[in-house]
């Protein structure tokens, strides 16, 4: 009885974790609801010529032009013909992986929130933002969904995947769509640049939110101190934590500079968010991105990266 208990004993963690999940999705869907009313919204262009009804630009006439295309008023004032171009608002795709691995629900005393009720909250806002501008959204490895009700039915999904991998699934992505990854980011470099050129070879642009709690930046412990790792359940105990930190902080931020070459090389976005800031800031900071950022989706080879000493997952926790 005993050894049948202690098989079953991951299931039923598994289950109290999703149960816990699925009693905040209502509270975190109003919650992004919320951020995304803060932030501008409507009908985002692409800020590049194309179908739509938003002024774009005035360029020159070219002989390759209708003569209907001409915008005469405009015309009239010089010497030369203009053309006046619209702004490109095609709906286009895009794909959200939210990491909800157990190093996601860690939670310091420095902040109010989780790394995971974060990543949900910034997952669904953004959601929200992008079906009122008529974009396609779609969690990786599923189909994309659009309207009103795409925040709900993401957020539906959600509470059916387990998630015990701290990387992107090796999902077939429709060429020239976008994805935006959210996560803490602290798996072995090497690992994460095979995920993220996959990604990138299918002709996607991809932005990376690196999520992370204030402690796992400042390791803020002192005194004699145990860390125990949120997977795998190893655990240290260091007599003076304080003597860690300067070394700790260094390996956090060469970590970080590897991720941002790595998106660097690639044409992709970067930004990093700490629980304990507004989830306002770096969803505007995202939607901005997607919004008015030139896109170039040509794949490129990583060239050979520096020396990295990766993060441990789950540093600080």
């Amino acid at each position: 009885m005993a050894n049948a208990r202690a098989a079953l004993q991951p299931f039923l963690t598994e289950e109290a974790e999703a149960h816990g999940l699925a009693a905040r999705m209502p509270a975190l869907l109003v919650e992004a609801r919320r951020v995304a009313h803060t932030v501008t919204h409507g009908t985002h262009g692409r800020r590049r010529p194309g179908p739509g009804e938003t002024f774009w630009q005035f360029r020159h006439f070219d002989v390759n032009d209708a003569e209907a295309a001409i915008d005469w008023r405009r015309s009239a004032s010089s010497d030369r013909l203009f053309v006046r171009e619209r702004e490109w608002e095609a709906a286009h795709t895009v794909w959200l992986w939210l990491d909800l691995s157990p190093s996601m629900r860690f939670r310091s005393f420095l902040s109010k929130t989780s790394k995971e009720s974060r990543a949900v909250v910034l997952a669904l806002g953004l959601t929200e933002l992008l079906a009122r501008a008529g974009e396609r959204i779609g969690l990786m490895g599923r189909a994309p969904s659009s309207g009103r009700f795409a925040s709900r039915k993401v957020a539906e999904v959600l509470l059916s995947e387990t998630a015990d991998d701290s990387l992107p699934p090796p999902a077939r992505l429709n060429r020239f769509s976008e994805c935006v990854l959210f996560s803490d980011f602290l798996e072995p470099i090497d690992e994460m640049v095979e995920r993220f050129h996959q990604i990138a070879s299918q002709g996607v642009r991809g932005h990376l939110v690196q999520i992370l709690d204030p402690a796992e930046e400042t390791l803020p412990y002192s005194g004699r101190t145990e860390f125990e790792a949120s997977e795998g359940g190893a655990t240290m105990i260091a007599g003076r934590a304080e003597d860690l930190r300067e070394k700790y902080q260094k390996r956090i931020e060469r970590h970080r500079l590897d991720l941002q070459e790595v998106a660097r090389q690639l044409g992709w976005s970067f930004v990093v968010h700490h629980t304990d800031r507004p989830a306002e800031e770096v969803l505007l900071a995202i939607h901005g991105q997607l919004a008015g950022q030139e896109r170039d989706y040509r794949y490129r080879a990583a060239r050979a990266t520096a020396e990295t000493a990766p993060a441990a997952k789950g540093a600080g926790s």
